[in-house]
């Protein structure tokens, strides 16, 4: 409950802060023209990389049930929300045109996600292992980011992204572990 709370404040303070320093701009062109093309293409990625985990662990806590996938999907959409209010505040067009389970605009995602589900769906232990990997590639993604932006909102957004899926996955290693498996770094150093 604190997690979900501290999340939520996370949120409202971003949405005050940005309309704050959103004022004194007339329109989208001009405010999404403060940003590069790679801070562009990174915001792009990282609300349909955020859109990819909360897929996977819906469609992973559906087959088998287990509370981490759901509690994390949720989450997950708190992280899509939040990469959304920067692209709102950039006037930058949502890549996120469908928000099913399983559609993206990115076919790399897209192939990406086949892949987890598949992997997911052949025992619970793979289900785990597959949320791990995710969450490092978040990890992995938000850090390259981070580094390439000086924008403080955005900034502050990959960080706390980051902290989250840092939480997440240690609790799916957690879980790897009290079901009988071991975890080995697959996308950042141990």
């Amino acid at each position: 409950m604190k997690r979900i709370a501290g999340t939520i404040g996370i949120l409202l303070i971003l949405t005050v802060f940005l309309s704050f320093t959103g004022r004194g701009y007339t329109g989208a062109q001009q405010v999404s023209s403060l940003l590069t093309e790679e801070e562009i293409d990174t915001l792009l990625l990282m609300r349909e990389e955020e859109k990819l985990a909360r897929d996977v662990y819906t469609v992973l806590y559906q087959k088998w049930g287990l509370r981490i996938f759901s509690n994390i999907a949720t989450s997950e959409q708190r992280h899509m929300d939040s990469v959304k209010v920067l692209l709102d505040r950039y006037g930058i067009q949502d890549p996120v045109k469908d928000n099913q389970t399983g559609k993206f605009t990115s076919p790399e995602l897209a192939k990406l996600y086949d892949e987890l589900v598949e992997m997911g769906m052949k025992s619970l232990l793979d289900a785990l292992i597959a949320g791990a990997n995710i969450e490092e590639l978040d990890i992995k993604d938000l850090i390259e980011s981070s580094s390439r932006t000086d924008k403080a909102d955005i900034k502050m957004v990959y960080d706390n992204l980051n902290r989250g899926s840092e939480n997440h996955l240690e609790a799916f290693i957690r879980q790897i572990t009290l079901h009988g498996g071991s975890y080995t770094s697959k996308y950042i150093t141990e």
